[in-house]
């Protein structure tokens, strides 16, 4: 998870650095006045989602897996602990019956 995390920043700043340089060199329009790194963070962001969709795929699904993994890990740790609880509920009536 941490991987795909740090991947997706890395795609960030590097979209955020191109789009830099292009506004810097006039190639893509300066924001109005003094937003330009309003602008450029806005537009590296709506250009590094889809490509984070595209290029990370494989992290992405890795990171799933992990995360559906520690979730049915939980889920039965979880429920093995209700059904001890219920067994030494159950012993405790029949002894004070």
């Amino acid at each position: 998870m941490l991987r795909y995390t740090a991947l997706r920043a890395g795609l960030f700043v590097v979209s955020f650095g191109v789009i830099w340089g292009l506004v810097y060199l006039h190639i893509l329009p300066a924001g109005l006045g003094k937003s330009n790194l309003l602008w450029v963070l806005l537009l590296a962001l709506v250009v590094s989602a889809p490509l984070s969709y595209v290029l990370l795929r494989g992290a992405r699904d890795r990171a799933s897996v992990q995360i559906s993994d520690r979730v049915e890990r939980s889920r039965a740790a979880y429920q093995a602990k209700a059904a001890d609880e219920d067994e030494a509920d159950d012993a405790a009536r029949a002894q004070s019956a």
